[in-house]
């Protein structure tokens, strides 16, 4: 989810949107548009790449007009402005035009960090639109996406879904319309398994879930079918990891409540009875040998191995049956 400084005003003479997350960056764009439309349907749009953005050429799109329209213009990809541009938008950040909205659009980081710097002394509107790497942030933006349209959706829902897409945060978003648009009522897991049992088996957590419940043939269908759709051996790898310890974490806390574990682990309730239930044939050792299929596992895929999909199978194999130990 893009996070915004305190002074809202997707009108104000500068939008600044750090991030490298296409969907929160285009977001903002529209945001801002949308508003300058609102306030003036005739508004005119600039979309602008670096290389469309020559020395002189703000200074031509941001000078007064006869008519006074507004206007928008909106560069993306600003770290990359030849030297001589960024002078060009400097000075003009120092006395910026009425009724004109300028939204530079940065990756942060080091490149082109004079900008950023002088986007922000000069009092710039800022939207954080950071690349969301982990799990959590994309379940976290999943259920924004469902309040945002008041509706309802039950927490294993929200992870199914996250579950079955993958990482990608347009189809998260568009896979949340279609639900919404589709689905009276609360949306719950049931509802999104409907939906994308295809895109549920490609999952990596599907992967993890079979191997770690101890289905090898199962996970390792899952495995084939996963990388054969194109996900990355390394996020694959991760889920592995992260079922795993999970068996390990709970399995080695106090009893008790869903709710008082939750916060002593740090997982969702409803987290901890699937792990519950997938934790029966586990033993101590059990999770010592698949956290070291695991490693090795994660070595083979990052280039310690010939063959990345051999030394995944070999670990969704050691996994399944390391998940049987308290049976044999």
């Amino acid at each position: 989810m893009a996070r915004k400084t305190a002074d809202d005003d997707p009108l104000a003479p500068l939008t600044l949107a750090v991030g490298q997350e296409d969907l929160l960056l285009d977001r903002a764009v529209q945001e801002v548009v949308r508003a300058a439309k609102a306030a003036d349907a005739d508004t005119d749009v600039r979309d602008l790449n670096p290389e469309q953005l020559q020395p002189g050429t703000l200074a031509e799109l941001t000078s007064p007009s006869l008519f006074a329209e507004r206007k928008v213009v909106v560069v993306r990809n600003s770290q990359d402005l030849s030297a001589d541009t960024v002078k060009d938008v400097k000075s003009y950040l120092g006395a910026p035009a009425e009724e004109i909205t300028l939204v530079l659009l940065h990756a942060g980081g080091v490149k082109g960090k004079g900008l950023l710097d002088a986007a922000r002394k000069a009092g710039a509107r800022e939207v954080a639109c950071p690349k969301m790497t982990k799990p959590a942030d994309r379940l976290a933006f999943v259920r924004q996406e469902f309040r945002a349209t008041g509706r309802s959706a039950t927490p294993e829902a929200c992870q199914a879904l996250v579950d079955s897409i993958g990482s990608d945060l347009r189809e998260l978003a568009s896979a949340v319309s279609q639900l919404v648009a589709d689905v009276e009522g609360t949306i719950d897991e049931a509802v999104v398994g409907r939906y994308y049992t295809g895109r549920a088996e490609a999952s990596s957590f599907t992967v993890a879930d079979r191997a770690v419940e101890g289905r090898a043939a199962e996970a390792l269908e899952a495995l084939r079918w996963s990388l054969a759709t194109g996900v990355a051996p390394v996020l694959i790898t991760s889920a592995l990891a992260q079922g795993v310890r999970a068996i390990g974490k709970l399995s080695s806390a106090r009893g008790g409540r869903p709710a008082d574990l939750a916060r002593e682990l740090g997982m969702p309730p409803w987290k901890i009875d699937r792990v519950r239930q997938q934790m029966r044939g586990w033993t101590p050792d059990g999770v010592a040998v698949a956290l070291r299929a695991v490693a090795e596992a994660d070595a083979g895929v990052k280039g310690g191995g010939d063959d990345p999909e051999y030394a995944l199978e070999k670990a969704v194999v050691i996994i399944a049956r390391a998940a049987c130990s308290r049976g044999r």
